[in-house]
């Protein structure tokens, strides 16, 4: 039996076990493990040693520093910066071995214009008391509070934040490292852009058999992603923000214990423009697990759960939103129910060509599966001619259903997907749009999900979570860039896992979603201009969600919202299989317009991100 499997069976895993099995049940259980034990695409171990800044390129960093400061001296734009960046840390209890690793990762700082103010809450500890005073008193940046008792972590951090004199005050746990350039690379983009709030991406570090760091679960983030922030506190370390903003909303608060710093985060979004927080999409934190931490036993702190669910209450409260907040079965993970306040009309356009059965099957359920009051459906017919499907047309007007008659103009293609919605969209009369494909079946409460999301102010678009027949996940949202051009997210995984991190199964917003089932508040969509026409039939829905984009809406991932789609598990992705010169075409045509985009990269992917598949596998 290898060394590696006798270190997973200790009994410290096995009660680990047994605490993940009592809380999910079986079923889920099994799932879970399943999911986890799926081998890594590209291992992040070697990864991260291959990404990690090495000697030769934190030299060249030290090197910058220099210049920009000479000999020292600050540099003249950023006088006022004295320091520049305080390093705040409450202490308790803390392993010496783990204290001195702290105070060595931030005393050298290739970034060195720095301050760490140690909040020490034990004033029992002697040992932590002479190491603190000993590397005080050889490195006068290391300033030392020595509190008289333990009063928490939020309690004990303000007692650090009132001392802090720097520009940014960045948030650190007493057993956790960052890496030695975390601070210049948040230099480098202070410089570069007005921000308020910074955050990079993260990772976990454990002693392996050896007793050497072992790095896992790296955590790497999209740019300020609102509604995955109200899902989870995704922005969580390494934490950066600018001292004046702190000072301003009072710093952390100890009626959230256990989750301070997620309400923290949560009132400082309410304060800062989106464009003012930067995120820095390298792993320079690295977050300390052994067994009675948060990050390896999150039954340890149960009551942060309960924190973070007020947070959040209290968090739409002051935005105005009504939502009701609940816990997910995964720790830390919450689904907000957003409720109607009043009943607009809503339209639903489907598209169809012949396909009776098909259509006859979308439309049952619609009506078998939505409770909503207030809607109509609108069947926009192209160019059929069978008997059955001229039947059916006429016993869904008998229903009151309303079929429309697109035809194609002389000279153009007999299909536009483009066309036939925007014809569709016309003739409509609700507030809302629902574009469905004909052969999807929606699921229950659907309607009332998506539209309680797209009643926010700040929304112009959703999309639901879609499943082959089969189980498998169809769409779960669209990164621009996968497949050169656009692709859906976990296309073929299991329907019943979760995803990485959780990204499945949570409400986010993200560039695009699909128009196979998508709803659009209509004074949006005619803003824009609807579908674009040129783009007959690939990527219409993802050019339609950049202009919504551009107009500083959000287009939010519901999986909350369920939908089967059937004919895509059996036809493939026929925009490079059919018609490969108007792929070509449509292709070159959104790579042209949409050129930023691609040459930044998709804000809600993390650049670290392979665009080769689509389940947040490294880039290697």
């Amino acid at each position: 039996m290898s060394r590696s499997l006798l270190q997973k069976l200790k009994p410290y895993y096995v009660r680990k076990a047994v605490r993940y099995l009592r809380h999910y049940g079986l079923k889920d259980f099994l799932i879970r493990v399943q999911e986890r034990l799926a081998p890594e695409e590209v291992p992040y171990g070697p990864w991260y040693e291959k990404h990690k800044a090495g000697p030769d390129v934190l030299a060249l960093e030290r090197a910058e520093v220099l210049r920009a400061y000479g000999n020292g001296a600050k540099a003249q734009e950023q006088e006022e910066c004295t320091p520049l960046f305080s390093v705040v840390v409450p202490a308790w209890r803390t392993p010496e071995r783990y204290l001195k690793e702290l105070l060595d990762c931030v005393l050298g700082q290739v970034f060195g214009d720095l301050e760490l103010v140690v909040a020490n809450a034990s004033p029992e500890d002697a040992a932590m008391g002479s190491i603190l005073e000993e590397r005080s008193s050889r490195d006068s940046r290391l300033r030392v509070l020595n509190l008289k008792e333990n009063r928490g972590i939020a309690a004990n951090t303000n007692e650090a934040l009132s001392a802090a004199r720097g520009t940014f005050v960045c948030f650190m746990d007493h057993d956790d490292l960052i890496a030695p350039d975390a601070l210049y690379e948040a230099w480098k983009l202070i410089r570069s852009q007005e921000v308020d709030l910074i955050y990079t991406d993260e990772d976990k570090i454990r002693d392996d058999a050896d007793g050497l760091p072992e790095h896992f679960q790296p955590h790497l983030k999209p740019q300020f992603n609102l509604d995955l922030l109200r899902s989870n506190n995704y922005i969580c370390h390494f934490l950066m923000v600018r001292r004046s903003l702190v000072e301003e909303t009072g710093g952390l608060s100890e009626a959230f214990d256990g989750a301070q710093d997620y309400e923290f985060i949560l009132r400082l979004a309410d304060r800062i423009p989106a464009g003012r927080i930067g995120h820095i999409p390298r792993v320079l934190y690295h977050w300390r697990t052994h067994e009675m931490s948060t990050a390896d036993n999150p039954d340890s702190k149960r009551y942060a759960y309960e924190s973070g669910k007020r947070a959040l209450e209290e968090h739409l409260a002051r935005n105005g939103q009504r939502g009701e907040v609940s816990q997910t079965k995964d720790h830390g993970f919450y689904r907000i129910r957003y409720p109607l306040a009043r009943r607009p009309k809503v339209s639903i356009i489907i598209p169809n060509k012949e396909s009776s059965d098909m259509l006859e099957r979308c439309i049952a359920a619609i009506c078998e599966r939505t409770k909503y009051p207030d809607y109509e459906i609108i069947v926009v017919e192209n160019n059929s001619s069978s008997g059955g499907i001229l039947s059916l047309y006429r016993k869904l007007r008998s229903r009151g259903i309303r079929v429309l008659r697109w035809k194609s103009r002389a000279g153009e293609p007999s299909f536009n997907f483009s066309a036939i919605n925007n014809f569709g969209a016309r003739a409509a009369k609700g507030e809302y749009l629902v574009f469905l494909n004909n052969d999807v079946e929606v699921g229950e409460g659907w309607l009332e999900e998506l539209l309680g999301v797209c009643e926010r102010p700040e929304v112009g678009a959703a999309g639901p979570k879609l499943l082959f027949p089969d189980g498998r996940i169809q769409s779960a949202g669209i990164v621009v860039g996968i497949g050169q051009v656009a692709g859906s997210l976990f296309t073929g995984m299991n329907g019943a896992f979760s995803g990485y991190l959780h990204k499945a199964s949570l409400m986010q917003d993200l560039s695009a979603v699909t128009a196979a089932m998508m709803m659009v508040r209509r004074s949006v969509f005619e803003k824009v201009g609807g579908f674009d026409e040129e783009l007959a039939v690939a990527f219409n829905d993802v050019d339609l969600c950049l202009k919504i984009r551009e107009e500083n809406l959000l287009v939010v991932y519901d999986p909350f919202a369920q939908a089967i789609h059937y004919e895509s598990a059996s036809r493939g992705d026929e925009y490079t299989k059919n018609n490969a010169a108007r792929y070509r075409q449509e292709a070159a045509l959104m790579r042209e317009r949409w050129a930023e985009y691609y040459e930044k990269g998709d804000p809600y992917y993390n650049p670290n991100f392979s665009l080769a598949r689509w389940d947040y596998t490294l880039k290697p």
